[in-house]
Protein backbone atom coordinates (compact mmCIF):
# COMPACT_ATOMS: atom_id res chain seq x y z
CA UNK A 1 0.00 0.00 0.00
CA UNK A 2 1.25 3.48 -0.82
CA UNK A 3 2.32 5.78 1.99
CA UNK A 4 -0.82 7.74 2.97
CA UNK A 5 -1.10 10.96 4.92
CA UNK A 6 -4.16 13.09 5.55
CA UNK A 7 -3.73 16.68 6.72
CA UNK A 8 -6.87 18.03 8.39
CA UNK A 9 -6.76 21.82 8.29
CA UNK A 10 -9.02 23.42 10.90
CA UNK A 11 -9.74 27.10 11.30
CA UNK A 12 -10.04 28.34 14.88
CA UNK A 13 -13.47 28.99 16.33
CA UNK A 14 -15.21 32.33 16.71
CA UNK A 15 -13.83 35.20 18.76
CA UNK A 16 -15.31 38.62 19.46
CA UNK A 17 -13.00 40.02 16.79
CA UNK A 18 -13.85 37.49 14.06
CA UNK A 19 -15.35 39.45 11.17
CA UNK A 20 -15.23 43.15 12.04
CA UNK A 21 -11.53 43.42 12.95
CA UNK A 22 -8.37 41.96 11.45
CA UNK A 23 -6.99 40.46 14.65
CA UNK A 24 -3.86 39.09 12.99
CA UNK A 25 -1.24 38.15 15.57
CA UNK A 26 -2.74 40.28 18.35
CA UNK A 27 -2.09 38.40 21.61
CA UNK A 28 -4.87 37.63 24.05
CA UNK A 29 -7.63 37.03 21.51
CA UNK A 30 -9.60 34.12 22.95
CA UNK A 31 -12.57 32.10 21.77
CA UNK A 32 -15.91 33.53 22.82
CA UNK A 33 -18.81 31.37 24.04
CA UNK A 34 -19.83 30.47 20.49
CA UNK A 35 -16.22 29.64 19.63
CA UNK A 36 -15.83 27.37 22.65
CA UNK A 37 -19.02 25.57 21.66
CA UNK A 38 -17.62 25.14 18.15
CA UNK A 39 -14.43 23.65 19.58
CA UNK A 40 -16.40 21.15 21.66
CA UNK A 41 -18.50 20.27 18.62
CA UNK A 42 -15.31 19.79 16.60
CA UNK A 43 -14.10 17.23 19.15
CA UNK A 44 -17.43 15.41 18.81
CA UNK A 45 -17.17 15.44 15.01
CA UNK A 46 -13.67 13.98 15.21
CA UNK A 47 -14.57 11.31 17.76
CA UNK A 48 -13.49 7.99 16.30
CA UNK A 49 -11.27 9.59 13.66
CA UNK A 50 -7.72 8.37 14.39
CA UNK A 51 -5.24 11.20 14.86
CA UNK A 52 -1.50 10.75 15.11
CA UNK A 53 -0.61 14.36 15.86
CA UNK A 54 -2.26 17.68 16.65
CA UNK A 55 -0.36 20.81 15.66
CA UNK A 56 -1.56 24.36 16.25
CA UNK A 57 -0.71 27.95 15.58
CA UNK A 58 0.72 29.39 18.80
CA UNK A 59 -2.09 31.97 19.06
CA UNK A 60 -4.57 31.42 21.88
CA UNK A 61 -7.67 31.05 19.72
CA UNK A 62 -6.10 28.17 17.81
CA UNK A 63 -4.77 26.36 20.88
CA UNK A 64 -8.18 26.71 22.53
CA UNK A 65 -9.84 25.21 19.45
CA UNK A 66 -7.44 22.26 19.51
CA UNK A 67 -7.77 21.61 23.25
CA UNK A 68 -11.06 19.61 23.31
CA UNK A 69 -9.85 17.44 20.42
CA UNK A 70 -6.54 16.80 22.18
CA UNK A 71 -8.34 15.82 25.38
CA UNK A 72 -10.72 13.44 23.65
CA UNK A 73 -7.87 11.76 21.74
CA UNK A 74 -5.40 11.70 24.63
CA UNK A 75 -2.87 13.72 22.63
CA UNK A 76 -0.70 16.73 23.36
CA UNK A 77 -1.11 19.77 21.14
CA UNK A 78 2.19 20.95 19.74
CA UNK A 79 2.62 24.43 18.30
CA UNK A 80 4.38 25.40 15.10
CA UNK A 81 5.01 28.98 14.03
CA UNK A 82 4.50 28.01 10.40
CA UNK A 83 0.78 27.84 11.20
CA UNK A 84 0.76 31.39 12.59
CA UNK A 85 -1.60 33.94 11.12
CA UNK A 86 -0.32 36.14 8.31
CA UNK A 87 1.85 38.95 9.68
CA UNK A 88 -0.41 41.84 8.67
CA UNK A 89 1.91 44.49 10.12
CA UNK A 90 0.22 47.89 10.24
CA UNK A 91 -3.08 46.32 9.22
CA UNK A 92 -3.30 44.41 12.50
CA UNK A 93 -6.19 45.46 14.73
CA UNK A 94 -7.85 47.68 12.13
CA UNK A 95 -11.46 47.29 11.00
CA UNK A 96 -12.17 45.70 7.64
CA UNK A 97 -14.33 48.64 6.42
CA UNK A 98 -11.38 50.94 7.16
CA UNK A 99 -8.92 48.67 5.35
CA UNK A 100 -11.24 48.40 2.35
CA UNK A 101 -10.55 52.08 1.64
CA UNK A 102 -6.80 51.53 1.17
CA UNK A 103 -5.05 51.00 -2.16
CA UNK A 104 -3.56 47.73 -0.91
CA UNK A 105 -7.02 46.26 -0.35
CA UNK A 106 -7.62 45.88 -4.08
CA UNK A 107 -4.26 44.17 -4.49
CA UNK A 108 -5.05 41.74 -1.66
CA UNK A 109 -8.40 40.91 -3.22
CA UNK A 110 -7.43 40.69 -6.89
CA UNK A 111 -3.64 40.24 -7.10
CA UNK A 112 -2.70 38.71 -3.74
CA UNK A 113 0.51 37.26 -5.16
CA UNK A 114 1.78 40.85 -5.21
CA UNK A 115 0.46 41.84 -1.79
CA UNK A 116 2.90 42.75 0.97
CA UNK A 117 1.61 44.23 4.20
CA UNK A 118 3.35 47.34 5.55
CA UNK A 119 5.80 46.27 8.27
CA UNK A 120 4.48 42.75 7.79
CA UNK A 121 5.01 39.91 5.34
CA UNK A 122 3.80 39.11 1.86
CA UNK A 123 1.05 36.60 1.22
CA UNK A 124 3.57 34.68 -0.86
CA UNK A 125 5.74 34.31 2.26
CA UNK A 126 2.71 33.23 4.29
CA UNK A 127 1.78 30.55 1.78
CA UNK A 128 5.34 29.28 1.62
CA UNK A 129 5.36 28.88 5.41
CA UNK A 130 2.35 26.61 5.64
CA UNK A 131 3.24 24.61 2.55
CA UNK A 132 6.71 23.94 3.98
CA UNK A 133 5.09 22.49 7.12
CA UNK A 134 2.66 20.33 5.16
CA UNK A 135 5.45 19.03 2.93
CA UNK A 136 7.51 18.15 6.01
CA UNK A 137 4.59 16.26 7.57
CA UNK A 138 3.79 14.54 4.30
CA UNK A 139 7.31 13.10 4.15
CA UNK A 140 7.72 12.15 7.82
CA UNK A 141 4.30 11.00 9.06
CA UNK A 142 1.53 8.56 8.24
CA UNK A 143 -2.16 8.65 8.99
CA UNK A 144 -4.11 11.73 10.04
CA UNK A 145 -2.60 14.97 11.33
CA UNK A 146 -4.79 17.79 12.64
CA UNK A 147 -3.50 21.33 12.05
CA UNK A 148 -5.32 24.30 13.58
CA UNK A 149 -4.60 27.59 11.86
CA UNK A 150 -6.24 30.68 10.36
CA UNK A 151 -8.51 31.38 7.40
CA UNK A 152 -5.98 33.00 5.06
CA UNK A 153 -3.35 30.40 5.87
CA UNK A 154 -5.69 27.51 5.12
CA UNK A 155 -6.93 29.18 1.93
CA UNK A 156 -3.34 29.61 0.75
CA UNK A 157 -2.56 25.94 1.45
CA UNK A 158 -5.69 24.64 -0.26
CA UNK A 159 -5.09 26.86 -3.30
CA UNK A 160 -1.53 25.56 -3.61
CA UNK A 161 -2.50 21.89 -3.46
CA UNK A 162 -5.54 22.37 -5.70
CA UNK A 163 -3.23 23.74 -8.38
CA UNK A 164 -4.84 27.18 -8.29
CA UNK A 165 -2.87 30.31 -9.01
CA UNK A 166 -2.39 32.24 -5.79
CA UNK A 167 -4.33 35.16 -7.27
CA UNK A 168 -7.44 32.96 -7.08
CA UNK A 169 -7.16 32.02 -3.42
CA UNK A 170 -9.80 34.56 -2.38
CA UNK A 171 -12.35 32.37 -4.17
CA UNK A 172 -12.02 29.90 -1.28
CA UNK A 173 -14.15 30.30 1.85
CA UNK A 174 -12.96 28.89 5.19
CA UNK A 175 -15.50 29.21 8.03
CA UNK A 176 -14.66 29.16 11.75
CA UNK A 177 -14.14 25.61 13.07
CA UNK A 178 -14.42 24.17 9.55
CA UNK A 179 -12.33 21.21 8.40
CA UNK A 180 -10.53 21.03 5.07
CA UNK A 181 -8.69 17.85 4.19
CA UNK A 182 -5.64 17.22 2.01
CA UNK A 183 -5.05 13.54 1.28
CA UNK A 184 -1.67 12.35 0.03
CA UNK A 185 -1.66 8.85 -1.42
CA UNK A 186 -1.44 6.86 -4.64
CA UNK A 187 -2.67 9.73 -6.79
CA UNK A 188 -0.56 12.42 -5.15
CA UNK A 189 -2.47 15.14 -3.33
CA UNK A 190 -6.23 15.40 -3.40
CA UNK A 191 -8.41 18.07 -1.81
CA UNK A 192 -10.69 15.61 -0.05
CA UNK A 193 -13.01 18.11 1.63
CA UNK A 194 -13.26 21.88 1.85
CA UNK A 195 -14.79 24.18 4.49
CA UNK A 196 -16.64 21.23 6.01
CA UNK A 197 -18.75 22.02 9.06
CA UNK A 198 -20.76 18.80 9.07
CA UNK A 199 -20.17 15.16 9.93
CA UNK A 200 -16.73 13.60 9.52
CA UNK A 201 -18.02 10.03 9.85
CA UNK A 202 -16.53 8.92 6.55
CA UNK A 203 -13.03 9.39 8.05
CA UNK A 204 -13.73 6.83 10.79
CA UNK A 205 -12.23 3.43 9.92
CA UNK A 206 -14.69 0.52 9.72
CA UNK A 207 -15.24 -1.12 13.09
CA UNK A 208 -14.58 2.02 15.13
CA UNK A 209 -18.22 3.11 15.26
CA UNK A 210 -21.59 1.49 15.78
CA UNK A 211 -22.71 3.09 12.53
CA UNK A 212 -22.66 0.93 9.43
CA UNK A 213 -19.78 1.67 7.09
CA UNK A 214 -18.88 0.37 3.70
CA UNK A 215 -15.28 -0.79 3.41
CA UNK A 216 -14.18 0.99 0.26
CA UNK A 217 -10.85 0.41 -1.41
CA UNK A 218 -8.24 3.14 -1.16
CA UNK A 219 -7.92 3.31 -4.94
CA UNK A 220 -11.66 3.81 -5.38
CA UNK A 221 -11.72 6.60 -2.81
CA UNK A 222 -8.71 8.31 -4.31
CA UNK A 223 -10.12 8.18 -7.82
CA UNK A 224 -13.35 9.71 -6.54
CA UNK A 225 -15.69 6.90 -7.54
CA UNK A 226 -16.61 5.63 -4.10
Amino acid sequence: MAHEVRILLVRHGLTDKTGPVLAGRTPGVHLNDAGRAQAERLAERLEGVPLGRIVSSPLERCRETAAPVARSHGLRTRTDRRLLEVEYGQWTGRSLPELAKTKLWSVVQHRPSLAEFPEGESLLESGTRIVSLIESMRRTTEGNVLCVSHADMIKLAVAHYAGMHMDQYQRIVIAPASVSSLRFGTFGCQVERLNDCGTLDDLIPPGRSHKRRQNRSNAAREWGHA
